[in-house]
């Protein structure tokens, strides 16, 4: 674990050396918990929207894309239950003064039996080589039958607390089972208390309840309320659903571990509308769908895995988390939900309009039920900085860091680089700039040995070099150089477009998703 906090900070520090990620106001010593992402990151965030929009509208002729207001009416709030449960049950250590989410300590306890299941498992491949069947290892084996049935009755525990709300027992389960506060080792627990996330403000001149307005902690509502306006306007037919990427915005009081909890982060959902009674079938698609999303980008798929929620959220009937095994282990990366079809009919009575959908084909109406995907964007950047963050030692025992983006996230996509400042060079880099600058992001890098610059363009994920030298002037031809295998090659100046597009254009790494 420590060698695993040791690669977060080399990616803190790598992404503000290089201009990914900075802390915010820094100038002023900062803000906590917020962030900006510089000149690379903010590329590199708008590739991984690109890429999340591209497969849920572009490649799905039934899915299309809102862009909802961040205000909203307070009765929007009342009406999804945010207003009067969406809380974290949080508790203080005493020694320490420090907070946590009780949830959260459980969760981590859980992970450490996990662990030495993990560690019985890897034994026994190496025992039994190709003969091992881990499913039977699984039932036999007394040590992970053991630490299993330390991890079942403790999620019992913790999801009968959590569905009643049973603030003591969670407090009393926390207690029993010895844990301890992560920076003073002590037990000295406080009281476990729920805390509201909602940020408030006020609208208008006038301060008071009438003008309070939210903050919205998720984009989801601006969907659901904009239901009938996208489906009578499309002309949609169910089942469809209603994309969206925005800002959020939560009171964490424990917000750490670099943007993977924030207070102001971005979401990336996706609301599917499907005939009630339909919604677990389709709940087993999009769980599938996302899966094979996430392993396409190729950063390995032994980093993911599928973990179903102890506590279902008050209108859910299925939720699991796809999780992903970040430099603090495994943590929630996307969320997938049937939310039946509450949040519609919430709606309905609220606001006193009705939301249902007719169905030609039945000749009835109806309110349908939700699929919801739901990912972190900012969760998403650190998934992909923290699985592509590499440390290699090279043949000639030299090192390199190496950022193993996926093409077509890369915020650079090529750099062009004159072997010398002179001799015509940088006007033939000019050329070449000119023709790939309406399809590509290019960096001209002239400074330094021709290594140097190599190192530099890995450093920052740059996944194609391309180097002009004075036998590019006599036959036209340029060395390219690839990033994660550094294989060079020479090739015409005329076949450099061909050879970008088929390595990082966005129709080879879409193409296994149609």
């Amino acid at each position: 674990m420590e060698q695993k906090q040791d690669k977060l900070k080399e990616i803190i520090s790598h992404a503000k050396e290089y201009g990914f990620v900075f802390p915010s106001s820094e100038i002023y010593d900062g803000l906590a918990a917020t962030y900006d992402y510089g000149q690379l990151g903010a590329e590199l965030k708008n590739n991984i929207k690109q890429y999340w929009w591209k497969s849920m509208t572009q490649m799905h002729q039934n899915i299309v894309g809102l862009d909802s207001a961040i205000f909203m009416h307070p009765k929007t709030w009342k009406a999804s239950g945010h207003v009067d449960a969406f809380n974290d049950p949080l508790i203080d250590n005493r020694d320490s003064k420090k907070r946590y989410r009780a949830d959260v300590l459980l969760e981590e306890h859980i992970e450490k039996i996990n662990k030495k299941i993990v560690k019985e498992l890897t034994k026994g491949k190496k025992r039994f080589g190709e003969a091992f069947d881990e499913t039977e290892f699984r039932k036999t084996n007394p040590n992970i039958l053991r630490n299993q049935k330390k991890i079942d009755n403790i999620e019992a525990a913790m999801k009968k607390s959590l569905n009643e709300n049973d603030l003591e027992s969670l407090r009393n389960l926390i207690i029993d089972l010895e844990i301890s506060c992560p920076i003073s080792g002590s037990k000295n627990w406080t009281e476990v208390r729920q805390f509201n996330l909602m940020f408030s403000t006020e609208m208008g001149s006038l301060a008071g309840d009438a003008s309070k307005v939210y903050l919205r902690p998720e984009t989801a509502q601006g969907i659901f309320v904009n239901f009938l306006n996208v489906q009578k306007s499309g002309r949609m037919k169910i089942p469809f659903g209603i994309a969206q990427i925005g800002k959020a915005f939560r009171n964490e009081i424990i917000a750490r571990q670099f943007i993977f909890r924030m207070r102001e982060f971005e979401q990336m959902e996706m609301q599917f509308f499907v005939p009630p009674g339909e919604e677990l079938k389709w709940y087993d698609y999009w769980k599938s769908h996302r899966e094979k999303w996430h392993k396409n980008l190729n950063l390995g798929a032994n980093l993911y895995r599928f973990h179903d929620h102890i506590k279902l959220a008050h209108y859910a009937n299925a939720a699991c988390d796809i999780e992903f095994d970040f430099p603090m282990g495994f943590k929630e990366l996307e969320g997938i939900h049937s939310r039946t079809d509450f949040d519609l009919k919430q709606h309905e009575q609220y606001s006193g309009k009705k939301l249902s959908y007719f169905d030609a084909e039945l000749n009835k109406s109806y309110v349908p039920s939700v699929i919801e995907t739901s990912i972190g964007l900012d969760r998403m950047f650190l998934a992909i900085l923290s699985a592509a963050f590499k440390k290699e030692t090279l043949e000639d025992n030299a090192q390199r860091v190496v950022l193993k983006l996926p093409g077509a996230l890369a915020p650079i996509k090529v750099a062009i680089l004159p072997l010398v400042k002179k001799d015509g060079l940088p006007e033939i880099a000019n050329e070449l700039a000119n023709q790939l600058k309406f399809d590509y992001n290019f960096q001209i890098d002239l400074k330094d040995s021709i290594g140097k610059r190599y190192r530099r363009q890995d450093a920052i994920g740059t996944p194609i070099c391309i180097t002009i030298d004075h036998q590019t002037k006599e036959d036209q031809t340029v060395t390219i150089r690839f990033r994660d295998s550094m294989k060079q090659e020479r090739i015409k100046i005329s076949a450099v477009e061909d050879v970008l597009e088929n390595e990082l254009g966005w129709k080879k790494l879409l193409l296994n998703l149609a």
